[in-house]
């Protein structure tokens, strides 16, 4: 039972650069019985998820993983505003990840801006909640962690290791199958046409011997031997 329970328990990975609003949102997530990571940055966030922040030649930023242990996170909920990287540019950054694109993304600010709010939902944002969250807000968002126990990284690469043994199993069994028939089908062929011959032969021999007989009866009886036999005899 114990460890059923923790394979059901949800870790949040909060993002806020105010400490009240960290709080805040570790508590409701706690309430909920959700494990709760904070950090104050976009940068420290992309850091914990295991990736880093560099930049290019040309000093544009980019991400690149490193070599940080493997975190599982059911969701990210971060703030709008922050200094330094926003809310939005870390929404960018974890979709542009193919190891953590499907990791769910909640936006939330203090602010109701309908052309944010729209931007953010376009990204991939799940939810766009205003401040204070509140525990009903959080009670939303159960669905979309439930879908990433359901498809975590590790049980897709099982599945995915489960469909190829079993197309390797299929695929034997039909040429086993296969082989099976095609013998069968051979020994099917092969011994019919030699009982056949056999037969045939049997009835050959009887036919030669049925004309050897006819033969010599037609012989026994032919004018050219009764003939010599008459020759033969002596005239008294």
């Amino acid at each position: 039972m114990g460890m059923a329970a923790a394979d059901l328990q949800f870790h949040v990975l909060a993002v806020d650069d105010s400490l009240i609003d960290r709080k805040l949102i570790e508590r409701l997530f706690k309430i909920s019985s959700c494990q709760v990571t904070t950090v104050d940055s976009g940068s420290k966030a992309l850091e914990f998820l295991g990736l880093q922040e560099e930049h290019d030649e040309q000093n544009h930023p980019c991400v690149s993983p490193s070599n940080q242990q493997e975190v599982e996170i059911n969701l990210i909920i971060t703030d709008y505003c922050m200094p330094g990287m926003t809310g939005y540019d870390l929404l960018k950054k974890i979709k542009e990840s193919a190891s953590l694109r499907n990791i769910p993304v909640v936006i939330m600010s203090s602010e109701n801006v309908p052309s944010r709010i729209s931007r953010c939902l376009e990204e991939g944002a799940e939810e766009f909640f205003l401040k204070p969250v509140r525990l009903s807000d959080v009670n939303k968002l159960k669905p979309h962690m439930m879908k990433t126990k359901c498809k975590s990284p590790k049980q897709q690469q099982q599945q995915q290791a489960e469909i190829i043994v079993t197309q390797e199993s299929i695929d034997t069994t039909y040429v086993v199958t296969s082989q099976d028939n095609q013998e069968s089908i051979d020994t099917t062929y092969v011994v019919p046409s030699q009982q056949n011959q056999d037969s045939d032969n049997i009835v050959l021999q009887q036919q030669k011997s049925q004309d050897n007989k006819r033969k010599a009866i037609e012989e026994n009886l032919s004018p050219d031997r009764t003939r010599q036999r008459l020759s033969s005899l002596t005239t008294v």
